[in-house]
């Protein structure tokens, strides 16, 4: 228990007038002693905190990052490039049965599609397992699988197509243009960050975009010099 004694309400404690200075220069020490030690604590770990060490490590994972990228970049193009010359006949194939804003034309042959089928499949399954990389790399590999996969639907949708009865083929036909022509836009969007990436890494401009028509809504590559 306390030896404090207990205030009552209305009751007062008298003081000596003689005491009374003192004491409040005591209690002004006692105050700027404790601001000082208040003080003291968080500057010191600030102090502390300043690390040189810590912020050379800091400097070390950000360079290997970069070196990581740069070395992504090329890989992310190389696939590109290979998943591009494998993916134009597929388009070129299509163009042909749904001419893009013109309807349907003749129907092509199942050993033709089969084909398409197996390059889409391919071409997905290549950005299935994709590496851990920086957000501009994961920007556009994540887009170009998205244009694969697209693509891909697109070519099963005419599969479907041929197999119904002829009345209802042109509703499926319709859907079929729509899904390549997100194919195509997409892969457009993400081929330009690409570009973007590789003149960022001092490798020049990268023009690797899939054959676009007025009408789809796809970027195309701009005019600037190929590596440059």
């Amino acid at each position: 228990m306390s030896n404090r004694t207990k205030l009552r309400p209305g009751s007062r404690v008298s003081t000596p007038a003689t005491t009374r200075p003192a004491g409040r220069r005591l209690a002004a020490l006692a105050l700027a002693f404790t601001l000082g030690a208040l003080l003291a604590g968080p500057i010191g770990a600030v102090t502390a905190g300043d690390d040189p060490p810590m912020a050379d490590e800091v400097a070390q994972l950000r360079a290997e990052e970069a070196k990581r990228d740069a070395t992504q970049i090329v890989d992310l193009t190389n696939q590109a490039r290979q998943v591009q010359q494998s993916l134009v006949p597929v388009l070129d194939g299509l163009a042909a049965a749904v001419p893009v804003g013109s309807g349907s034309g003749p129907l092509a042959a199942p050993a033709a599609v089969t084909g398409w089928q197996a390059s889409t499949d391919k071409a997905v399954e290549g950005f299935a397992d994709p590496p851990s990389a920086g957000t501009g790399v994961n920007i556009a590999r994540s887009g170009l699988a998205a244009a694969v996969r697209a693509l891909d639907v697109a070519v099963d949708t005419y599969a479907a197509a041929l197999a119904v009865p002829a009345a209802d083929r042109p509703q499926l036909l319709e859907l079929v243009g729509r899904q390549r022509d997100v194919a195509v836009a997409t892969w457009s969007t993400a081929a330009t960050q690409l570009d973007l990436l590789n003149v960022d890494a001092g490798n020049g401009h990268t023009h690797v975009f899939l054959p676009a028509v007025p009408g789809q809504g796809a970027l195309t590559a701009d005019g600037a010099p190929e590596g440059r």
